[in-house]
């Protein structure tokens, strides 16, 4: 797979249709998302690990539609998965303010857990527990009735293939236990990190499936993969470096972007 970085350049290449991960993604258009509703928008955030640290956030501003599929494209340092940490309060900004459906993340961060899933870059499960008896317990956690958790369960196992494991000890869930409370907004730090082909194929079609239903934020080293968004941002030591749809920046910047150390 293509890297997002390569010799200093982030490359933009317009994908053929032949591409396994989008078939159907040939940039003809960039599409119109101006009419949708803002569901997180920040608002000069920063960022630093200690006082006396450097910022690693460095006033960002941004907006994202309700229902975009959004990719954060970077190399391992740029702060995509710091800013994740951010919008989903784990992390508390050191300046600036942001609003995920509408609420404050400094000051209402409870009405925002409440909207979100996420899946993390760490492994959310339990390993000594089975993969049923993992969504089990996070169905429990949202106080599902036995009903809903055993309809749940069978919906996640479709959706992510997971009939012929059930019982097996888990692996990575992160991807199915963050759909079960249901979100508005989906939070992925890198999904496919450590999956193997199949894998990584079929949980890009639950994100097709996904996508326009709900809003979802996803962190990725690879092209391919930000190219299915509807739009991307490239980060690079904690700064928003170019913005646009896909077709945008191919437009923009042709073969490549060129990222200055």
């Amino acid at each position: 797979c293509p890297l997002a970085v390569r010799d200093g350049r982030v490359w933009l290449e317009e994908y053929a249709k032949e591409n396994p991960l989008h078939p159907e993604l040939i940039l003809n258009k960039a599409p119109s998302l101006a009419d949708k509703e803002t569901v997180i928008k920040i608002e000069d955030a920063w960022f630093r690990y200690a006082k006396a640290a450097p910022d690693f956030i460095k006033g960002l501003n941004l907006e994202i539609k309700k229902g975009e599929l959004f990719s954060l494209l970077g190399v391992n340092g740029a702060g995509k998965t710091t800013m994740i940490k951010m919008l989903t309060c784990l992390t508390r900004a050191t300046d600036g303010e942001a609003f995920v459906g509408g609420y404050s993340i400094t000051e209402q961060p409870e009405q925002v857990k409440r909207m979100i899933g996420v899946s993390p870059q760490e492994t959310a499960v339990a390993p000594n527990l089975s993969v049923k008896e993992n969504l089990e317990f996070i169905c429990g956690i949202h106080g599902f009735s036995k009903q809903k958790t055993q309809d749940k369960i069978k919906e996640l196992s479709e959706q992510f293939t997971l009939d012929v494991v059930l019982q097996r000890k888990a692996g990575k869930l992160s991807g199915a236990m963050a759909l079960i409370g249901e979100p508005q907004i989906l939070f992925l730090d890198e999904p496919t990190l450590g999956l193997d082909v199949i894998a990584r194929h079929d949980l890009w079609d639950v994100i097709r499936l996904l996508k326009g239903k709900i809003t979802i934020i996803l962190t990725t080293h690879y092209m391919e993969e930000a190219a299915g968004a509807d739009k991307i941002i490239i980060m690079d030591k904690g700064n928003i470096i170019t913005s646009g749809t896909p077709f945008e920046l191919k437009e923009r910047y042709g073969g490549y972007y060129e990222v200055h150390n």
